[in-house]
């Protein structure tokens, strides 16, 4: 009989696109060829997800900390972004895939403002997957936000302090409305979460990939799958617990 976790996907993937400008070098060839060549793996998996199912997937695009890279490959990056955008949103949209981009959008030029507002407007009354692009992106400043503007509801008397928990603070995330991270995923062969899911990720398994960004494809996705089917998420139980759950669903142990 087959396992039935062999057919247990995650239901929120978030990714580290991590080695590009390595897989760049490796060629000899400048950073922004390998954050070229990234685009296409972008596309890869975001159709290998939305064809498995998944329900959100979140990729990390630039944090919070990237603006210290040299300015010329900073510029290239915000270029590539608005290309990416123009070119790729009408293909989200006929795949009834809803684009959110979260982080801080302030620090960018207006011009990218208004297509990032573009392509939301666009996709967002699509009810297929969801797609999350953080950019200007961290963990630390999501939760930073949440708490300033929380602190601000109790200041005008709207939220009672004392009644605030876990889940008002994650009501005022980025993330808010949608399931927690399952599985995160990075390539490159770098093992940190680079402040990036902090909240999101607490129960979430990791899985490091030494693949760099752009060799990542729908094939290296779906060893990660296999490999997050086979793993047991206990969420604080035992093992004997999580057997008992599945003998009473009819499910093998």
């Amino acid at each position: 009989m087959t396992d039935a976790r062999l057919d247990r996907l995650p239901r929120h993937v978030a990714i580290i696109m991590d080695g590009n400008g390595r897989w760049a070098k490796r060629r000899g060839q400048p950073r922004h060829a390998g954050h070229r060549a990234g685009v296409e793996s972008v596309r890869d998996v975001v159709e290998a997800c939305a064809d498995k199912g998944i329900e959100v997937l979140t990729l990390f695009a630039f944090s919070s900390e990237n603006w210290r890279r040299p300015k010329p490959e900073v510029k290239l990056l915000m270029e590539l972004f608005m290309l990416v955008l123009k070119r790729e949103t009408r293909r989200l949209d006929t795949d009834n895939v809803r684009l959110r981009i979260i982080g801080d959008r302030l620090a960018f030029p207006d011009k990218l403002q208004k297509r990032i507002r573009d392509a939301e407007a666009l996709t967002a009354t699509n009810d297929g997957m969801v797609l999350q692009i953080a950019a200007n992106y961290g963990g630390r400043w999501d939760i930073a936000e949440a708490t300033r503007r929380i602190a601000a509801r109790v200041a005008a008397g709207e939220l009672d302090a004392a009644a605030c928990n876990e889940q008002t603070v994650a009501e005022h995330l980025s993330f808010a409305g949608l399931p927690d991270v399952d599985l995160f995923i990075r390539t490159g062969g770098e093992q940190r979460l680079s402040n990036f899911v902090l909240w999101q990720a607490a129960y979430a398994e990791l899985y490091f990939s030494d693949l760099l960004w752009p060799d990542f494809d729908a094939r290296a996705l779906e060893t990660a799958f296999t490999d997050f089917a086979a793993r047991e998420r206990r969420f604080g139980k035992t093992t004997e617990q999580l057997k008992g759950s599945d003998e009473d669903q009819g499910l093998p142990g």
